[in-house]
C-alpha cells in the first residue's frame, strides 16, 4: 500500500492489510470522518505497472515488482509471497524513484517486462496521532474498495467501527480481482484501466 503518511508501523518492511467492498464513496467518506479519520492525502490519480521476467517467475511465486506513480511521486515496490490467513500479510520493500522513465529502462535492460497496468483514484485517511494503521479509499475500474493497513487488532477494530464484518474481508490483489471481473464479464482485457472498463473514468 502507498503509505507515505503512515508512520510507526510495527514492522516497516511488512504489509498487513485487507480490502473491503464499498458501494458509495461519499457515504464511506462521511463514515470515516464521523469515526475520527481525516484526509492526510487528498484524492489523486494513481497509475501502477507490474513487471516480471518473461517466464513470469515472480507471478508463479505470488511475488510482485511494481512501479507506482501517485500525486507526482514514483515508488518502486517489491512484495513477497503473501501468507495465507485472515489478512494479506507479506514482506514489502519500497523506495522513492526520482526518474520513473529511467527506471523503466533499467528494468528493461535487466530483462524484465511490463505485464499488467492498473489505475485508480486514491484518498488516504488516518486518525490524528494514530500510528497503528491507515485507511485508503480506492475508486477503481471495478468499483470502490476500502483498504485497511495496520496491526491485525487495529484492522479488526477499525473494520467493526466502520460497519464491516470479518466475513467481508478480501485479501485478493487488484490483479486477481481484475482477472475475476474479466471472467465474470466474459471479456479479455489485459489491464485494469478506466478506458477498458465499463463506466469509464470517474474523474
Amino acid at each position: 500500500m502507498q503509505s507515505a503518511h503512515f508512520h510507526g508501523k510495527a514492522d516497516p518492511t511488512r504489509e498487513i492489510e485487507v480490502k473491503l467492498r464499498v458501494q458509495d464513496a461519499a457515504q464511506m467518506a462521511a463514515v470515516l470522518l464521523a469515526n475520527g479519520f481525516v484526509v492526510v492525502h487528498p484524492r489523486a490519480f494513481e497509475a501502477n505497472e507490474v513487471f516480471d521476467t518473461p517466464e513470469r517467475a515472480l507471478r508463479a511465486e505470488r511475488r510482485l515488482l511494481r512501479l507506482r506513480e501517485f500525486a507526482g511521486a514514483a515508488t518502486l515496490t517489491y512484495k513477497g509471497t503473501p501468507e495465507t490467513g485472515r489478512y494479506k500479510s507479506r514482506e514489502e520493500l519500497e523506495t522513492v524513484v526520482s526518474d520513473a522513465g529511467a527506471l523503466r529502462q533499467i528494468l528493461d535492460r535487466l530483462g524484465l517486462r511490463l505485464f499488467f497496468r492498473y489505475e485508480k483514484y486514491r484518498t488516504i485517511y488516518q486518525r490524528p496521532g494514530d500510528t497503528a494503521g491507515l485507511v485508503v479509499l480506492d475508486e477503481t475500474p471495478i468499483g470502490l474498495w476500502l483498504e485497511l493497513e495496520g496491526r491485525p487488532e487495529w484492522i479488526d477494530r477499525t473494520a467493526a467501527q466502520l460497519g464491516f464484518t470479518l466475513q467481508q474481508y478480501v485479501t485478493e490483489s487488484y490483479g486477481g480481482l481484475w482477472l475475476k471481473y474479466c471472467q465474470e464479464q466474459a471479456i479479455d482485457r489485459p489491464n485494469m484501466v478506466f478506458s477498458d472498463a465499463f463506466g469509464g473514468d470517474p474523474a
